[in-house]
């Protein structure tokens, strides 16, 4: 409900100069964390608009044989006609009524509002000089609570630091720094680069599929590198052979005229080179990483393994303590924030897309923007009733941040910039207060709920752990290339 809720059909105590004061104002809950605020308008300040109205307009309008600012009213009202200066009478006088009613009861407004009844049937009541009565319908802040915040209860995946990992990330190491060297005795086997040449026509129409063809292609004989069925039809060809591969594009293929569709190549495979592997030693460890023995490096890989996997088990806490809280919140959503942050995630969707190179101004089509407000928006809701709860929750257990914390934060973080210049201390200081309070709320409701850990499934684990412990080449432009897809 909104904040303004208890001052519900009760006029407004008046806090402003006398022109303001002259404004009765009394406000009235509605659905969505809206609220109605009904204004009674003197005829004093209808007219006063009006009148300013017609200056204004007199100022900008040019008309032959007048100086500008200096057409006589009459002929002024001639020209333009009584209902437009009456239209920008009232828009201006809605704007200022608005602004004045908002700090005269004190009300937590955001967004804009809207016209109770629509803006031409308060028109039509509008008369200069005469009182008028409007009601204006806006969001406000919306006052979050929770039911409960001690003794939750919660379930979490738990992501278990799995030892086989260290030796699965040097073996993937190995084979980006391994060289290569040609293969001439046998056939192509998986794991192989192979050099081939190929054209591809759709079976359905024999038409060529455009992109389908290239000439000395070094293809990798791994899963996943192509569509289904052409890596597994060069498997068991040597060099010197040619064939014909049936292969279909998957559904989900971004070329939408290949999407699903049968297809077969031509392939005659001119080369094919096998991967020579470092040996496993130290002279490994230092081309792998800047660590100088394969015992440093195995540590080092251990130690981030479990990091990685102990902040993974924190988040899914977090998570999930987060999940049981909103259980318990009671709010009405206001529709500006929901929008504001369906905003946040698309933005943030552009950025991530333009890092990859793509043209955000050509992919961003209306109805592509349109399509991800409808989809982001359960997402938008969940965030929003997040952080909502949050701040009922530092509300109610009285959570708050000593002075002290956010500026030695502040300090530690600005000694690792390299230009301080270009910081805006503000927003440093804002993000950091952010930050500790959001970890401090969620350190006291761990501590004051319980968590029911499950085992997550081995794939799913073994899939997301380790992104961050792989061993980090030096920063030579050779090691860094060979260790780029680790």
């Amino acid at each position: 409900m909104s904040p303004a809720a208890s001052t519900a059909s009760k006029p407004a105590a008046s806090k402003a100069s006398a022109g303001k004061a002259d404004l009765k104002v009394s406000t009235s809950p509605r659905p969505g964390s809206r609220l109605a605020v009904e204004i009674a308008v003197p005829g004093g300040r209808t007219q006063t608009s009006h009148d300013q109205a017609l200056e204004k307009l007199s100022r900008s309008i040019k008309l032959p044989g007048f100086r500008k600012g200096k057409v006589p009213r009459a002929v002024l009202v001639q020209q333009l006609g009584p209902l437009r200066i009456r239209a920008t009478a009232l828009e201006d006088l809605v704007d200022s009524v608005f602004r004045d009613a908002l700090q005269q009861a004190e009300i937590a407004a955001i967004g804009q509002p809207s016209v109770d009844g629509g803006f031409e049937a308060l028109l039509e009541r509008f008369e200069p000089g005469k009182d008028l009565s409007l009601t204006l319908e806006l969001d406000v802040q919306p006052t979050p609570s929770l039911k409960s915040t001690k003794g939750l209860k919660a379930e979490a995946e738990t992501v278990a630091y799995d030892a086989g990992r260290v030796d699965e990330l040097i073996e993937q190491s190995r084979r980006q720094l391994a060289a290569l060297v040609p293969v001439e005795n046998r056939a192509a086997a998986a794991g192989d680069v192979a050099v081939i040449n190929f054209k591809g026509t759709f079976s359905d129409t024999g038409e060529a599929i455009s992109g389908g063809s290239a000439d000395a292609m070094e293809v990798e004989l791994e899963d996943g590198r192509m569509i289904p069925g052409f890596v597994e039809g060069i498997i068991g060809m040597k060099p010197g052979d040619s064939k014909t591969v049936a292969c279909q594009f998957p559904e989900e293929y971004p070329q939408e005229d290949a999407a699903g569709r049968q297809a077969s190549f031509e392939i005659s495979l001119t080369e094919l080179k096998g991967r020579e592997l470092p040996a496993l030693d130290d002279a490994f460890a230092q081309q792998a990483s800047d660590k100088q023995t394969l015992a440093e490096l195995r540590a080092d890989l251990e130690s981030r393994l479990k990091e990685d996997a102990e902040r993974r088990n924190r988040s899914n806490r977090h998570d999930a303590l987060l999940a049981a809280l909103v259980e318990q919140l009671e709010v009405e959503l206001p529709e500006t924030l929901v929008q504001q942050e369906i905003v946040s995630l698309l933005e943030q969707t552009a950025g991530q897309l333009a890092q990859q190179g793509m043209d955000v101004k050509k992919l961003f089509t209306p109805q592509l923007i349109q399509s991800l407000r409808d989809t982001s928006r359960p997402e938008a809701e969940e965030r929003l009733k997040r952080s909502l709860a949050l701040q009922a929750l530092a509300k109610a257990e009285q959570i708050e941040l000593e002075a002290g914390e956010i500026e030695a934060k502040v300090k530690e973080l600005s000694r690792g910039f390299s230009d301080s210049s270009r910081i805006d201390p503000d927003r440093l200081r804002q993000a950091v207060q952010e930050d500790l309070m959001r970890d401090k709320l969620l350190g006291w409701l761990e501590s004051h709920a319980t968590i029911t850990e499950t085992a997550a499934e081995a794939a799913d684990a073994k899939a997301t752990a380790g992104s961050d412990a792989k061993p980090k080449a030096k920063k030579s432009s050779s090691k860094k290339a060979a260790t780029a897809d680790a």
